[in-house]
């Protein structure tokens, strides 16, 4: 029961809780401009979901810079090294996104024998992106801006 608090204490700091407030609104601008360029738009699934992608992975960096990880990156080469890292680690979990969503609405056509169209590919794209977001966390931690944001603040 002690370690199942101490594990509880441990994720539940500032940090975890701003990358969840910050992931659910980056995962809205995702799911937002996916949506409204599919239904209303009529684009193709995959490139619906590859613009909601882009436009929350900018959106996320620049929540995530300022007040999530809290970056001391200062000079404008350390601002585009630690852009680069960002961009580099999104770039791997947006393919993660891109192959999840073409093999649950491509491959399985999963929900869509239960639920409309739309309906169908908003369910695949949320749980593609629910496992996107517990990778983003990790890359953003521990390669982003793992070097800027541990500098002593002397």
């Amino acid at each position: 029961m002690e370690k199942l608090k101490e594990l509880i204490k441990k994720l539940c700091n500032k940090e975890v809780i701003s990358y969840l407030i910050f992931g659910v609104l980056t995962t809205l601008v995702n799911l937002s401009i996916s949506y409204i360029l599919k239904a209303f738009l009529h684009l193709e699934e995959n490139i619906a979901s590859t613009i909601g992608i882009v436009c929350s992975i900018l959106f996320a960096y620049f929540t995530n810079r300022k007040w999530v990880f809290k970056s001391y990156a200062n000079t404008i080469k350390e601002k585009w090294i630690e852009f680069g890292k960002f961009i580099l680690g999104r770039s791997f979990t947006m393919i993660v996104e891109i192959i999840g969503v073409y093999l649950l609405v491509d491959v399985f056509h999963s929900f869509y024998n239960i639920f409309n169209e739309n309906l169908a590919f908003m369910l695949n794209k949320f749980i593609i992106t629910f496992i996107v977001i517990i990778l983003n966390f990790f890359v953003s931690k521990f390669f982003a801006f793992k070097n800027l944001s541990k500098k002593d603040s002397k």
